[in-house]
């Protein structure tokens, strides 16, 4: 059976996602590469393994030879001190869309973050037309990727779907998660419509899933297809409302990203 893609580029192999989503990409391609800063294992059948510092312009390049789509996981994914969130995070993303637009790649999904939009408050609801206010360092290094992936699409033409993704482990960790959870399954039902939508130009995506007490309406990204299939509402009982929440001075429950409000910049 003919696959979509010849070859996908998963950056970030390494981390949480990364791992969750090695194997069930496969479907999607002949060929997975893998790529991290991280040790990933030996690779596995119908895997490349490449071992690349994205902050390295011409490793960037190189790795991007003959790939026909990317999902970018690669960088940190929480707060850090700023040099690091630099190379990591602004400086990679600006050397992977370099070569995306220099090897003819036509499809990338990155995966922005909730922290993007994390200043806003847990009573307002908000869609992909809505400005950005970024509650980290991290959070701002995704406005950046999100406005880069917007440059190269209205320049070059390269596609790109921005997943702001919420919270996406194998269950909720907290009351705020109720609203944010994003199954593993609904995640990867995401990335595949991402990927085999005809047009997706330049979208916007919130990452959750059928969750109640929305803060993100996604209809700006409808044409994608997608439909999320699981909700957080099986775990309501792991944190039942105690009258407190949001507590009225608890800045980590007063806005949409939560603790990392806590967190101030680093530059150390």
């Amino acid at each position: 059976m003919t696959k979509p893609f010849k070859r996908i580029l998963l950056t970030g192999a390494a981390g949480g996602l990364g791992k969750v989503l090695r194997e069930r990409i496969k479907p999607w391609a002949d060929i997975v590469r893998l790529s991290d800063l991280a040790d990933m294992g030996p690779a596995g059948e119908g895997e490349e393994v490449v071992q690349c510092d994205l902050a390295d312009k011409a490793a960037v390049l190189a790795m991007m030879e003959g790939v026909d789509a990317v999902l970018h996981f690669g960088g940190i994914s929480v707060e850090a001190p700023f040099d690091a969130i630099l190379q990591a995070n602004i400086l990679g993303t600006a050397n992977l869309y370099e070569a995306v637009h220099k090897m003819g790649v036509r499809r990338v999904v990155f995966a922005s973050s909730n922290h993007a939009i994390g200043f806003y408050k847990t009573t307002d609801m908000i869609d992909a037309d809505d400005p950005t206010r970024p509650d980290t360092m991290y959070g701002v290094s995704k406005c950046f990727g999100e406005s880069l992936s917007r440059y190269y699409y209205d320049r070059f033409g390269v596609e790109t779907v921005c997943l702001r993704i919420g919270s996406s482990f194998p269950e909720p960790l907290s009351a705020r998660m109720l609203v944010t959870y994003f199954s593993y399954d609904d995640l990867v039902e995401a990335l595949r419509c991402s990927l085999m939508a005809a047009r997706v130009g330049h979208t916007i995506m919130f990452g959750m899933s059928d969750n109640p007490g929305k803060w993100w309406d996604n209809r700006k990204a409808a044409h994608l297809g997608f439909v999320a299939k699981d909700s957080s509402t099986k775990f309501n009982g792991k944190f039942p409302p105690d009258g407190n929440y949001p507590a009225a001075d608890d800045i980590g429950s007063m806005y949409q990203g939560g603790p990392f409000l806590l967190n101030g910049p680093q530059y150390n």
